[in-house]
């Protein structure tokens, strides 16, 4: 979080013209970027802390409780590794140890014994609440860091797991409202009859979050400081898409297709990049999207 939200506060210093205090906070997000990729990286996955005794949590040197979601996620998010291939080596672990039909559970192995030094998180029965459970609050992470790494196919897949939407043929199983979000499921090393069974509707920001990943992410449309942007990351079966967007004053009416060259058409001008260009005197744009 320190690097992904320092980084957009440095670019807000620059552009309001406090040049010095945008090099300070870069040079801070850059220092705890490089202790993270030397001591928060463990040859897999992301660490997920250092307790008080020094020892680290969530490592491959832990008995349980080796890996974290969370870490995962957030680091992919802010950027850490993508360029040096640790972000796919994280998520694919993710995808391989902690996620299974009914979403991505928040740790594993799950604590069975309890930890002094942890406290709460081992004090929960094994595949519940912080203790393994499917938190789907830190799902959308993952599906947006999917994305970052061009992984259309997981980044849907992830979202779709969680949707309430898609529980109707599952409804005996996940027991709660079919229209809103709950902060968990049981996990993967919950007892099978509790394994994908919703706890705690309503108690989440996970639709914020979801919100989010679909509309900036998966769809791709988000705002920057030079205009609106326009990056769909979309499974191939997922096609064809019409939003629209208020933006700065003006309607945006957006069109995603797979047919033609791809890139980007504004009012049936070709612009280069994903980003458009501020519309000067405009109410309305028509923006054409070929991926």
């Amino acid at each position: 979080m320190f690097v992904l939200y320092g980084r957009q506060y440095a670019e807000l210093c620059e552009r309001f013209g406090d040049k010095a205090e945008g090099a300070r906070i870069r040079e801070a997000a850059a220092a705890v970027e490089k202790a993270i990729l030397k001591d928060g990286w463990d040859g897999e996955w992301f660490v997920r802390a250092y307790d008080g005794y020094g020892n680290k949590v969530g490592s491959r040197e832990c008995d349980e409780g080796k890996i974290y979601l969370e870490p995962q996620g957030m680091c992919v998010m802010a950027g850490i590794g993508i360029a040096t291939g640790e972000a796919k080596k994280a998520l694919a672990s993710v995808k391989a140890k902690l996620t299974y039909q009914y979403g991505t559970s928040l740790l594993w192995p799950c604590y069975r014994t309890y930890h002094v030094e942890l406290g709460e998180v081992s004090s929960y029965p094994p595949g519940f609440k912080e203790n393994g459970g499917m938190f789907c609050h830190n799902n959308p992470w993952v599906s947006t860091a999917e994305t970052l790494v061009h992984n259309a196919d997981e980044a849907f897949a992830i979202y779709r797991r969680t949707c309430p939407a898609y529980f109707e043929e599952i409804s005996d199983i996940h027991r709660t409202e079919p229209y809103v979000y709950s902060q968990m499921l049981g996990g993967k090393e919950a007892p099978p009859q509790h394994q994908g069974e919703a706890k705690n509707s309503w108690l989440t920001g996970t639709a914020a979050w979801t919100f989010v990943n679909v509309s900036q992410y998966l769809l791709g449309i988000r705002a920057t400081h030079d205009g609106l942007q326009v990056d769909p990351c979309l499974p191939k079966n997922f096609t064809p898409v019409r939003v629209k967007r208020l933006f700065r004053g003006v309607m945006y009416s957006i069109d995603i297709t797979r047919t033609g060259k791809p890139g980007l058409r504004v009012d049936g001008t070709r612009v280069a990049g994903t980003v458009i260009p501020p519309a000067e005197g405009k109410t309305t744009v028509s923006v054409e999207v070929t991926i």
